[in-house]
């Protein structure tokens, strides 16, 4: 598609200019985006976001991957702080870090 000058000037030319965010905004918002990177992740995550937990063997049933692999997307997800676990026995029970996802959904509303 072949734009007119005046089209390009008028995409390319902000009516305001927006300041770039600080730099710990753009670090929180790059580690817990970079989180649900991956699609086995946002599966994850959506899993645990309709219980109150999960216990790993759980995720691995409804999931089309190894336990090794559901595993260490569980290991990112906690690292990040989306997701914690508890261990109860021989078992870890999963569940979403509120407080993570509430800080989640307000970045990407800052953006």
């Amino acid at each position: 598609m072949v734009r007119t000058k005046a089209e390009a000037q008028k995409c390319c030319s902000p009516s305001e200019k927006l300041a770039l965010p600080d730099v710990a905004w753009a670090e929180d918002m790059a580690k817990l985006t970079w989180a649900l990177a991956h699609p086995a992740r946002v599966r994850i995550v959506r899993l645990l976001l309709n219980r109150t937990s999960c216990v790993c063997g759980e995720i691995v049933e409804e999931m089309p991957l190894a336990q090794s692999t559901v595993s260490q997307h569980l290991k990112i997800l906690k690292e990040t702080g989306l997701v914690q676990g508890e261990i109860d026995g021989p078992r870890v029970c999963y569940c979403i870090n509120e407080e993570a996802m509430a800080k989640l959904k307000q970045l990407i509303a800052d953006l």
